[in-house]
């Protein structure tokens, strides 16, 4: 009989658990997974021959191989699935073992789950984990929130298997109860925005500049050696000039432009809303991606409508080009603040007590959204703890002004040639909108009290009025 005892243990050996399973075992940690998919034990396996890692079939002898406290990792779909395999252990569990939900499950799923496991005396972690299938493998950037004790006991093997970026570990405690999945879906958040942006600029260089795939795809790598590296840009630049291996041409233009979603942009947005922070580019983004789900009325309604001011068909020269890359640039600082933003108000309301400067530190690297942009973050909360929206950082505010004219001319172009970009616009009316000392809502307070005795506030007397309208 085998009698060692395992470290780590993962449930759900699908490609992610796979590798992150093996990314333990690499990193000197006995690892054992289960899936109740015989072919994906039967691959972990095969994947780990001569490794310290073993898949099992069953949940008993998965539990009786783990070392105690048991640490228990869970990568499966979120949702009941997630529930469903927690029910299944508890009978087999000791108190103070870990459960350690690692999927994307929603922060408010969390906090019921951290609660309840707490009356069964089983410690539990929410836990993001960004990277894809090659991050798990070779280090993710991963989000722990939950209890602390279990972070104390788990976090070795997280620190040895995480991301490191000047030998820091991408890891960090972030917090109790559900904090842990609020910040990755905020990070998702992000994503669907820089997504956007990135796309929103390749439509403009297509269709304002007449660039091809290959030029494009050169401007991005090009690009991603500056100021806006990142590994977004990176792919974005391999997918424009990626050939297309079932005909001639190019893979990006064979592409069905129908983006789908998984759920986590939306319920950034969603969350947004409740707490009323402001986060219209990650908004669009959704948006977008809703928007193009409608490809056959999209067609129909472009034959129907036409521009009638398109100017020039295309705009030679490097003067687009750099106005492009500077909006980018721009909207890559907006849509990052919109959403360090959100996390800082959320800290207060939801009393998570986040550490905005450990988050941007841990997102440098492994996680989708990593950029040089993150170092420049991190070192704008270092600085000022109590920072809230990056547009107040002088750093940022400096690099805002100095790039607000191309996004403009960007956008101008843009309208005229009836080409969307409604991420870019987002940033910059976003932007704008927050450094207006005076916005027009006095009127929307006086249409408000008009229609609804709302009452409004003066800017010149304290307290509230109401006024008879008309009288």
């Amino acid at each position: 009989m085998n009698h060692q005892l395992y470290d780590f243990g993962m449930i759900g050996l699908g490609v992610m658990g796979r590798n992150f399973l093996l990314n333990v075992a690499d990193d000197g940690f006995a690892a054992l997974g289960t899936d109740i998919n015989e072919d994906s034990v039967k691959a972990l396996n095969e994947e780990g021959e001569g490794m310290n890692v073993k898949g099992v079939g069953t949940q008993k002898e998965f539990v009786s191989l783990l070392s105690k406290p048991r640490k228990i990792m869970l990568l499966v779909p979120a949702g009941k699935i997630v529930d469903k395999v927690i029910e299944g252990l508890l009978p087999l569990l000791d108190k103070d073992d870990i459960i350690i939900d690692g999927g994307n499950s929603h922060y408010d799923d969390t906090n019921r789950r951290y609660e309840y496991l707490k009356t069964k005396n089983i410690r539990f972690l929410g836990t993001g984990v960004s990277g894809g299938a090659e991050g798990a493998r070779r280090g993710p950037s991963i989000m722990p929130g939950g209890d602390k004790s279990a972070w104390d006991d788990v976090r070795s093997i997280l620190e040895t298997v995480a991301a490191k970026v000047d030998g820091d570990p991408c890891v960090t405690y972030i917090g109790e109860s559900s904090s842990g999945h609020y910040v990755k879906m905020v990070h998702n958040g992000i994503e669907y925005g820089l997504m956007q942006l990135i796309a929103e600029a390749y439509d403009v260089l297509k269709r304002v500049g007449g660039k091809s795939n290959a030029e494009i795809g050169n401007l991005f790598t090009k690009w991603n050696e500056g100021r806006l590296n990142s590994f977004l840009m990176e792919i974005s630049a391999e997918i424009m000039k990626q050939p297309d291996d079932k005909k001639s041409g190019d893979l990006i233009d064979a592409i069905l432009d129908k983006a789908k979603q998984k759920g986590t942009g939306k319920w950034t947005s969603q969350t947004s809303m409740d707490l009323g922070v402001p986060v219209p580019t990650i908004d669009s983004a959704v948006a977008m991606r809703g928007i193009s789900s409608f490809k056959p009325f999209r067609e129909q309604l472009s034959e129907t409508f036409t521009i009638p001011h398109k100017g020039e068909v295309t705009i030679k020269g490097e003067g687009l080009e750099n106005d492009v890359e500077a909006a980018l640039y721009f909207s890559f600082i907006v849509c990052y603040a919109q959403g360090m933003h959100l996390l800082a108000e959320a800290s207060e309301e939801l009393k998570y007590d986040l550490d905005l400067e450990g988050i941007a530190r841990i997102w440098r690297g492994g996680c989708i959204i990593r950029a040089t942009l993150l170092e420049q973050i991190r070192k704008a909360y270092s600085a000022d703890s109590g920072l809230k929206n990056m547009l107040g950082n002088e750093q940022f505010a400096g690099s805002l002004q100095s790039t607000r004219n191309a996004a403009a001319e960007v956008l101008r172009l843009s309208v005229e040639r009836g080409v969307s970009t409604m991420c870019l616009s987002s940033a910059l009316q976003y932007f704008d909108a927050m450094r207006s000392a005076r916005l027009p809502l006095n009127l929307v307070q006086g249409q408000r009290d008009n229609f609804g005795s709302h009452t409004y506030e003066r800017i010149d007397e304290a307290g509230t009025f109401h006024t008879e309208w008309g009288k």
